[in-house]
């Protein structure tokens, strides 16, 4: 099942079938205008997550959600919590990135990645891991018990494995892959990680 960042993708990518990525400023503000559905000018993360797909017919991670929203919701004009349509564009854009990477690394089109296709999209990406930490991965972001992980629980894997980098990069002083830290500062920075996720 090939994997759509939104449900009604006739709605967005045009009748000529362009790419998400290709969708025009008009197509987008339609598009906004769908999912905010209380029509307030903003879209929250409930309007956000019943727009959203992953694949399968499993509601888009509530978490996932929640992340990007955090993450694109920066305009202090507004009310919290909820993004204006100059925040879902670059929103909409960030989901098409992901989701280009999500198509290159699932080899094999089953909608979702297993330990191997995770592996090789992390090395990539320039993560030395081990397969055993990569198992974990899956393990940990693998909602369905199927071995897998599906296109919203891979993006808050990947960004989740960013924000652990960056936090743990502050720390590396010597840029060596080793830190020395006080059992305190270590639990602030997991802590800091997981609040601000």
């Amino acid at each position: 099942a090939a994997v759509m960042a939104f449900y009604q993708p006739h709605a967005g990518y045009g009748g000529g079938g362009q790419p998400p990525n290709m969708v025009s400023q008009q197509q987008l503000w339609d598009i906004f205008q769908r999912i905010d559905r209380d029509r307030s000018g903003a879209i929250n993360s409930t309007e956000l997550q019943s727009a959203l797909s992953n694949g399968s017919w499993a509601p888009f991670n509530p978490d996932t959600v929640r992340l990007m929203m955090c993450m694109f919701d920066v305009n202090q004009m507004g009310e919290k919590g909820t993004i204006d349509f100059n925040e879902f564009q670059q929103l909409w854009r960030y989901i098409t990135d992901w989701q280009n990477t999500f198509r290159r690394y699932d080899r094999d089109n089953s909608g979702s990645i297993d330990t191997k296709e995770l592996s090789v999209a992390l090395a990539s990406f320039g993560y030395r891991l081990s397969e055993g930490f990569c198992s974990l991965l899956v393990r940990k972001f693998d909602r369905q018990g199927r071995g897998t992980v599906l296109f919203d629980d891979f993006i808050q894997a990947c960004v989740m494995l960013q924000t652990l980098t960056a936090g743990f990069a502050q720390y590396d002083t010597h840029r060596n892959g080793w830190m020395t830290i006080s059992y305190e500062a270590f639990l602030c920075m997991v802590f800091n990680i997981a609040i601000n996720k």
